[in-house]
């Protein structure tokens, strides 16, 4: 089960031979007490694998939390939410380097077994105009995406190069994943189910 709504992580999965059942958690994305980004991204992911998990009854099943964020100067950011934010932050964006953190946390229903970790990879955004940074906000796609970034989607050509796991800036690490499950007994080629 993915304890997300993001489309891109059920794409991503889904690329990967694994067709999960979508469960929102419903967990509010503010108030997260957490020292570091990573931290901040790990605290999240948590919070949506036990909210789903705690919902669920019958047979076994492997839930999955995933919760990214985007660090930049030192400072913690989700999705921005509004075009004047996301214009804000494209502005200090643009021309540098972040690093984007995504939390993963997997519980094993059955057994109550949880293992979790956090993925960064650093992302170096292009030197973008006014305009262009304009046009990207007015699609609207940066508004509820963290980081107020993709790179599966209109925001491709706007990041130059990461360093590290490209899955992970799309929202969920497939290499760690497939170490947190292994962690906990499960062989990635078992879950193939499409």
């Amino acid at each position: 089960m993915l304890a997300s709504a993001s489309p891109a992580r059920l794409a991503t999965l889904r690329s990967a031979g694994i067709e999960p059942e979508v469960v929102v958690s419903g967990v509010d994305e503010n108030d997260v007490p957490a020292a570091s980004a990573a931290e901040h991204a790990l605290v999240l992911a948590r919070r949506k694998a036990q909210a789903v998990a705690a919902t669920l009854s019958g047979p076994a099943a492997l839930v999955i939390g995933a919760d990214s964020v985007l660090e930049l100067d030192g400072v913690t950011y989700g999705k921005p939410g509004t075009p004047h934010e996301a214009v804000r932050r494209w502005r200090m964006m643009r021309g540098r380097a972040g690093v984007l953190h995504t939390g993963h946390c997997v519980i094993e229903t059955g057994s109550g077994h949880q293992v979790e970790g956090v993925e960064s990879t650093v992302v170096h955004f292009a030197d973008l105009s006014d305009d262009e940074i304009n046009a990207y906000v007015a699609t609207g796609e940066p508004l509820s995406v963290a980081g107020g970034f993709t790179i599966d989607g209109l925001g491709g050509p706007f990041v130059d190069k990461v360093e590290g796991d490209h899955h992970n800036v799309v929202g969920l690490s497939l290499p760690l994943l497939r170490r947190l499950l292994a962690d906990l007994g499960v062989a990635w080629p078992e879950l193939w189910n499409r």
